[in-house]
This record gives structure tokens, sequence and C-alpha cells, in this order.
């Protein structure tokens, strides 16, 4: 049984290591040069159960009218002659209900506690090493009523299995003595003692290696550019370097599978949201964090990797451009020299933007389309570390014929969300 997978990011090549693992045989296909270099490489580091809130709430379309106004907001729109963004945002805003983003929460919940799981089994039998920190995540507030508030917040998760202790401002500064150099800047925080961090794209590249041990050929710098279809099955994919084969194709290319999929007649709302992220060389071991988390109030996030901090922050929905300014990180700079003004190097800090692909109600696309032979595993936005080996066991599962462990209902290949 031969397989493509088209996407090297981590969803990508997780589901190509479950696949071989199954006995097929597996080519992935990677535009780029490397592994794991947009997305996969962009994030936070957190893996985080304890944050998979939707961002379709209430809350968000109050956010994004003041980003049209020109506030400073962690997610943000510019306006923009874009049909894309105005479809995926009116389904956007109909997810922004209660219910709705109640719903989304907790199916995007579920997929990230089992996913932590598989992770944690696959590092432990692959002996891959990745800079993994298991020692939970402090999720800090700067006001007693935003702490109140937060914690009211994640009860949702907190009565579905997800562990956490509410800290004041002394025991945020006990669980990780970094914490204490933002002096009173916190009133208190929770730290959910199962959320995790690592360095995805080092993981990436470790199990890419293991990959190859079992037989998997990697095409890198090849453009997956168009499906071809003879009825219900999919007979091939037009790539840069020819017509490839398979009896089996999967569609793991983030912000890009809208347009591969449309060659085959599938719509995907999915619309990418610019990530920004810096990392830099710790130069006070002891002023950095060894706790993983998120200043609520910012909403800047933070991961240790080694001898060196990655911090990341806002959405912007500004079309397919990594393109970014200096001023785009003044929120991150801000308030890492705030809360860790002694640890890091931060004039020398390393800057990039990613686009994550995201979409309106927030579950990724998991499973298989109208092809016989074509399937999706596609669609995670900001939580596509957390998520993906247990998005990647699952689609294997369905592919194999078994039943997977989740239940898929939630995660179906769509072009939008049908109200329950």
């Amino acid at each position: 049984m031969k397989s493509i997978v088209l996407g090297g990011g981590v969803i990508g090549v997780t589901t190509a290591y479950y696949l071989a693992q199954e006995g097929h045989e597996v080519v992935v296909v990677e535009a780029r040069d490397q592994l794991g270099t947009d997305a996969t490489g962009g994030n936070a580091g957190l893996i985080a159960p304890g944050h998979s809130f939707a961002w379709a709430s209430p809350a968000a379309p109050r956010m994004l009218l003041a980003s049209l106004r020109g506030q400073a907001t962690a997610i943000r729109v510019k306006p923009r002659l874009d049909p894309k963004l105005a479809s995926w945002g009116l389904q956007f805003l109909r997810e922004c209900t209660t219910t709705r983003a109640e719903a989304n929460t907790l199916i995007k919940l579920k997929l990230c506690k089992y996913s932590q799981g598989q992770l944690n089994q696959l590092a432990a039998a692959e002996r891959i090493e990745f800079e993994h920190v298991q020692r939970g995540a402090a999720y800090l507030y700067r006001t007693e009523a935003d702490l109140e508030l937060g914690v009211k917040k994640m009860d949702l998760l907190r009565c579905h299995g997800v562990p956490m202790n509410v800290l004041d401002a002394k025991q945020v500064a006990e669980l990780d003595p970094a914490f204490a150099s933002a002096g009173d800047t916190f009133a208190g925080g929770i730290h959910v003692t199962s959320d995790a961090s690592g360095d995805s794209e080092l993981f990436t590249n470790e199990l890419a290696d293991r990959c190859k041990g079992l037989g998997v050929q990697f095409e890198l710098g090849v453009t997956a550019e168009r499906f071809v279809t003879d009825g219900d099955s999919v007979r091939g994919v037009q790539t840069s370097k020819g017509l490839m084969r398979a009896d089996n194709y999967v569609l793991a290319l983030g912000i890009q599978s809208p347009f591969l999929s449309k060659t085959a007649g599938q719509r995907l709302p999915i619309y990418p949201a610019k990530g920004y992220s810096l990392t830099a060389d710790i130069i006070d071991p002891e002023a950095a964090p060894k706790v993983g988390g998120v200043d609520e109030a910012t909403l800047v996030a933070w991961s240790r990797f080694g001898d060196q901090l990655r911090m990341s922050s806002t959405a912007e929905f500004s079309g397919y451009s990594r393109d970014w300014k200096f001023s785009d990180f003044s929120n991150v700079l801000k308030t890492g020299r705030e809360i860790f003004p002694r640890a890091v190097d931060w004039d020398g800090a390393r800057m990039r933007a990613c686009l994550r692909p995201m979409t309106p109600d927030g579950p990724p696309i998991i499973g298989r389309g109208k092809h016989t032979n074509l399937f999706y595993n596609t669609g995670h936005g900001h939580m596509g570390w957390t998520m993906a080996c247990g998005s990647s066991r699952i689609l294997t599962d369905v592919m194999a014929g078994r039943k997977p462990a989740l239940d898929l209902r939630g995660f179906e290949v769509r072009s939008r969300r049908v109200a329950a």
C-alpha cells in the first residue's frame, strides 16, 4: 500500500510515521527545502490542553472591532478586499455564541488530551529528545478581577478532566522563581499541572529521521499543484516534479490545503492567521522561566528550549504574506522585558512570522472526503503542535478501517459547519 502525504510540518510527518508503522510505503511531499519551517517552527512551544479554548467566542467580535479601530489586540484583522476572508469571517462570527464556543472548545479539548498521550508514547518509544518540559503551564493574570474571571473560564476545562491549581502571587513565584522578577505584575495564576512544552520543529526533524529508518521517502522542494481525479477516486497528484501516483493521498498542507483540495472539488474553510514569534538566547539561566505559560493580559506565550527562550503572540488576519516589521513584535518584546528583564539577550532576539491554518469553528479537519482514497489532516490552527500525534493516529486508524479512539463528529471534512 503506497501513500503520499502532502505537507512536511509536524502534522504531515506524524502522519507519515504512523502510516509507515502500519506497513505503508510512504512518500512525503514538501514545497520547502526543510521540514517544519512554517507554523510548526513558529509556535510558542506549549503542549497545552489547558488552553484549548475556541477563538470564536462571545468576546471575539469586540476584540476584532477594537482591532479595526486601531487598538492593539491579540487577535486583529487588517481590512482588505478579500472574498476568502469575508466568507471565513462570516462563518467565524456565526460560531461566536456561548453554546457554539463551549461545544467547539470541548471538541478541541478531547483531541488535545488524547494527542498529548500519543506524543508521550511516541517520544518514549522512539527516544526522541525535543526539549520536553513536563512541569505544567502557568496562565498568569495581572489583577484579582481578571484572575477570578479566568478561574470561571477555566472551570469548563476543569470539569472535563484538566487538573489545575489556582495560585496567588506568592505561589506563582514559588512555582518558578523566574516569575519573581516580574515583581507585582501578576496578582496570581492558574497552574495546569498536565500541560507541557517542547520544540516542535526539533521533534518533527527527529521524527523524520525515524521515518527514514522505516523507509519513508521525503521529496523536499517539490510543490503539489493539483489532484488528478477519476470519478470518486484520486489517480495522482501533479507536482513540480511531475505526476506522482499512490493508493492513498493525505492532505496535510496547512494554509495551502484549500487550494489543492479545490482541484478535487472540495472546499475547505481554512484561512491563515499570522503569528509572530521570537527566539532569544538565555544569558541568566536562573532568571529564565522553566515553566511555560501565558500572560493572559497580553496573550504572550513562552516556552524554554534548553538555552533559548521562545515567545509568541498575536493572530493577524491579513492574507497570505509572511512579511513582518519590527513593530509587529512590540507586544512580545514589551511583555518579555517586563516579566523576564534579565533572562535573555533581547537585543539579539531572532524574529519570524508564520501562517497558522485556522478553521472558523476551531476543530481541525480529519478524515475521508468525497473521494475513496483522499484523506484530510489539516486546519489545526494555533494548536497543531498539541494536536499533531492524536490527529495523525486517528487518521491512520480511519485509513486502516479501525474505529478511532475519538468520535469523528466535529472533525468532519467540511466547507462549513452545520449547526447541531
